[in-house]
């Protein structure tokens, strides 16, 4: 049981940690940089995700990749920075991140799904870990289910089953019970998918309809 004086005065930076992650989480990189670059409102085509993928249904790869890239480092940077205050902080703020981009308040609590950001938090434990095979094992993952199915969210949800229970087998505890935490929540927000899935009309890779 945690000593209740250890706790009152670590709390604090165990929230300051959340909250950091929280704020650069939900920042919405993808509809910033496609109205800075006069594409209009990204939440208005497609399917009015503010991620990468929807963000290439402009038309525009160079902003599109810019989203990725800020979507990847939003989960990397808290993770790395609050690792600095300890391994707990960098958890919550791994955490924080990635709700914030599901989540953001910025944009009335209606975010993204997540996998970006849950692989710039992967990368971020990677690091700090000195290990790519979490990693190595959620790129295998994607891409081998994408290339047998041709089909994005079913190899992203494999994906999301697969890392944290490798993240398990190579002993990084903590980091594999928030990983399982946050692919069950990404699973979740792929409830539309899933349903497409299962009657058999989700869109295949290279489609323009690809949600």
């Amino acid at each position: 049981m945690p000593d209740p004086i250890v706790w009152s005065l670590a709390w604090p930076y165990f929230l300051a940690a959340w909250v950091f992650g929280y704020l650069i989480g939900s920042t919405p990189f993808g509809l910033m940089l496609t109205r800075m670059a006069g594409l209009g409102d990204i939440r208005d085509i497609g399917s009015q995700s503010i991620g990468a993928t929807n963000v290439l249904r402009t038309g525009n790869k160079k902003i599109a990749f810019l989203t990725l890239l800020f979507d990847l480092l939003k989960g990397t940077l808290p993770v790395v920075v609050a690792a600095e205050w300890g391994p707990d902080q960098a958890i919550l703020a791994g955490f924080g991140a990635f709700i914030g981009h599901l989540f953001p308040f910025w944009l009335m609590f209606k975010g993204g799904k997540g996998v970006a950001t849950y692989i710039g938090v992967l990368i971020g434990f990677c690091w700090l870990a000195e290990t790519p095979w979490p990693l190595a094992a959620f790129a295998v993952a994607w891409l081998g289910t994408a290339a047998i199915f041709r089909i994005s969210s079913l190899a992203a949800i494999i994906a999301l089953i697969v890392t944290p229970l490798v993240a398990r087998w190579l002993g990084l505890v903590q980091e594999s019970e928030l990983l399982g935490l946050l692919s069950l929540i990404s699973i979740i927000k792929h409830h539309a998918n899933i349903r497409r899935l299962f009657s058999g009309t989700e869109s295949r890779i290279g489609t323009k309809d690809e949600a």
